[in-house]
This record gives structure tokens, C-alpha cells and sequence, in this order.
């Protein structure tokens, strides 16, 4: 597959029936084993030699130590990506190695494999559908909701949109204890494959508390984890949690617009787009789930529908954190500060709650990342 440069902006909307799109996507669903074979090679092997650096670096400074591990981090949301790109079957053609290389990436991220490729789906399924929230999604209220809801709910909501809870807390939550548990919903093969992953982690963790030492392995891996988690988790919320997002109720709701206009085309350096393995280009990823990453800029690149995709920087994207509701009458998340301005003097009651996001810091986190 030929990259080609990114043509320039248009201010046009995207417009492309079904038929139309899927076309233009086709070329670049082929999975290629140069270089999935590749991006393996180059993600796995130095993950490996990060580790050696940080139990080396134990005995000269834990600060060095989380240097290594920062790095480790990224690399292991480039490794998310592959376990991501296996679940929706893009990575390789081979179903079969699909799936040894997603049991194998999950493992070194604590997700278990089926069970996160059934919840993931959902999510694509319903991604921007307000009628159907609640799968693989960041818990996400509209204004209507928030004010009709009791005073413990609304402290709640507040407490999980909190940055700190969302990026510290949550990375560490989710990975090593959400994931150990599967969802009421889940059925047959999914719901086992949280039970085979937990006990895979489990001989993962004695090998390697053998080979470290089960202080060293804790002190390196709970920093690799934390630094992935909040990468990840962060990618995932810039997805889909912009100012101008779509949101649709299912009467309403459009596959193709939800894909272009609902998630977003996070336009990252160079360096930060490898480690990220392409995922920034999600709207292209939404629109076609089954082209693997080491495609999505091509796609993106190959076509005018996607140039009126308005790119999100990494310094706008920063802006994101403070959203916190979704406004059906102005069709856009705002944040607690907007809410007050509009709403605050409707209900007076409702304005001095207590507020622990409520914090001058930049802004439930899913089941998953991307």
C-alpha cells in the first residue's frame, strides 16, 4: 500500500453514501504480513530490553526506573493497538493468529481478549447513539439527565468526570481490577475468557516475580501500567469527547456521521502518532473497523471526504478535559463553568451541591481503550 502526502483542508462536510465509502475503504482492509511482522519487531523486542533497563536501573535510581517505565508505557499502548486491530480480526488475515497474538498483547495489558473484543464491538456499534450508552464508553450525562437526577447521582457523575479520577485512579482500576471481573451481560467463550486471562496473569506474574523478584516486578510493573493506563485512557476520551462531538438519539442516529463527525481525527508529532499506533486517525477507524492500523493514515490521506474532518491538535485536545455534559439544545459537551452560566440560575438548589471536580486543573472511564 503507497502512503500519499495529506492533500489540504476543504470546509465541506463529508458526504459518502454506504456503498460509496466502502469502496473507498476496501483497498486498505488487506492485511499485510510485512508489516504486522514489522510493527511486532519493533514494539515487542524493545519492550522487552525497557524491562532489562528498569531492573537494571533498581539499583541505581528508581527515578531512572520511571524514566524507563514512561517509555515502556507508550510502547504498550502501541501494543494495545495490535490487541485491539487482532479483536476486529484486521491485523493479520488468519483468524487463528489473530487471535494468539491478541491472547498474548492482553496479557501484557491485563485485558482479556474476547471478552473486551465483545464489549468493543458494542461500542462501534453504538458509538454517538444517545439512546444506547453504556458499553465500552466514557459514562457521559446530557444536561436534561444531570438535573433530573438525585443529589447522590450528580455527586457521583461529578467524582467520575473528575481529571483525577479519570487518569490517575482510573488506569490502575480498570487494568488490574475492572478487567478481573466479567460484565453481568457477558456470555459462553466471553465471560470465560476473563477467567483463562486471570490465570494466565497469574503464571505471568510468578514467572516474572521469579525472574525479578516479586518486589522488583511490582515496582516496574505498576508504573509501566499507570503510564499506559493514562495514555490510553486519554486517547480513548479526546475520541469522543470534543466540543463538537455527535450525538444522536437512535431514531436519528447515522453510522456514517457518527464515524466522521463523533470521533475525532487527533492530529499528534510524528513520535506521539507511532507510539499510538495511527489510532488518532479514529474517524477513519470508525468508518471501516476492519482497515489495521499501519493503514488508517493512508486511508486517511487517499480520499476528500475525510480532509473536512477538522483535525484535533494535542494543545486544543487539552481543552477536552474540562467537558463534562452533553446540551441537546446547543449540540455540543460543556463544561461545569457553561452549565452554570446557562442553567445554574434555573435551579438554585442545585447549583451549590457539593463539586469535587470542581477543580482549576484541565478536565466512569469504559472498558477499554479506543
Amino acid at each position: 500500500m503507497t502512503t500519499t502526502s495529506a492533500p489540504e483542508m476543504t470546509s465541506a462536510k463529508p458526504q459518502a453514501t454506504i456503498s460509496e465509502w466502502k469502496k473507498i475503504v476496501a483497498p486498505f482492509q488487506v492485511p499485510s504480513i510485512p508489516r504486522a511482522t514489522w510493527q511486532i519487531v519493533n514494539t515487542f523486542i524493545p519492550y522487552a530490553l525497557l524491562w532489562y533497563a528498569m531492573y537494571w536501573s533498581l539499583a541505581v535510581s528508581y527515578w531512572l526506573t520511571l524514566g524507563f517505565a514512561a517509555i515502556a508505557g507508550l510502547l504498550l499502548v502501541r501494543v494495545f493497538i495490535m490487541f485491539h486491530d487482532c479483536g476486529h480480526g484486521s491485523y493479520f488475515k488468519s483468524k487463528r493468529a489473530n487471535s494468539i497474538l491478541g491472547f498474548i498483547s492482553g496479557m501484557l495489558t491485563f485485558t482479556p481478549y474476547l471478552h473486551w473484543t465483545w464489549q468493543h464491538s458494542v461500542h462501534h456499534q453504538t458509538s454517538g447513539d444517545l439512546s444506547r450508552r453504556g458499553d465500552g464508553d466514557i459514562w457521559t450525562m446530557t444536561v436534561k439527565e444531570y438535573e433530573e437526577a438525585t443529589p447522590k447521582m450528580r455527586f457521583f457523575y461529578r467524582l467520575v468526570r473528575n481529571p483525577i479520577t479519570l487518569f490517575i485512579v482510573g488506569p490502575l482500576f480498570l487494568f488490574l481490577i475492572h478487567q478481573r471481573f466479567p460484565s453481568p451481560r457477558a456470555k459462553g467463550k466471553d465471560r470465560a475468557s476473563v477467567m483463562v486471562m486471570n490465570v494466565a496473569l497469574l503464571l505471568m506474574i510468578i514467572g516474572l516475580s521469579w525472574l525479578f523478584g516479586f518486589k522488583n516486578y511490582v515496582l516496574m510493573q505498576l508504573p509501566v501500567t499507570m503510564f499506559a493506563g493514562m495514555a490510553g485512557i486519554w486517547m480513548f476520551y479526546v475520541q469522543h469527547q470534543y466540543e463538537d462531538v455527535y450525538w444522536e438519539h437512535r431514531d436519528d442516529w447515522d453510522y456514517t456521521t457518527a464515524a466522521l463527525e463523533g470521533s475525532s481525527f487527533y492530529k499528534l508529532p510524528k513520535i506521539l502518532q507511532w507510539f499510538t499506533g495511527n489510532i488518532g486517525f479514529h474517524h477513519v477507524h470508525h468508518l471501516s473497523s476492519r482497515i489495521p492500523n499501519y493503514y488508517l493514515e493512508s486511508c486517511h490521506n487517499s480520499h476528500p471526504m475525510f480532509h473536512s474532518v477538522k483535525p484535533l491538535t494535542f494543545w486544543s485536545s487539552l481543552k477536552c478535559i474540562n467537558l463534562r455534559l452533553w446540551d441537546e439544545s446547543d449540540r455540543k459537551l460543556i463544561s461545569w463553568k457553561e452549565y452554570r452560566q446557562r442553567y445554574a440560575q434555573k435551579a438554585p438548589a442545585k447549583a451549590a451541591e457539593l463539586d469535587p471536580a470542581d477543580m482549576p486543573v484541565p478536565d466512569r472511564s469504559g472498558s477499554g481503550m479506543s
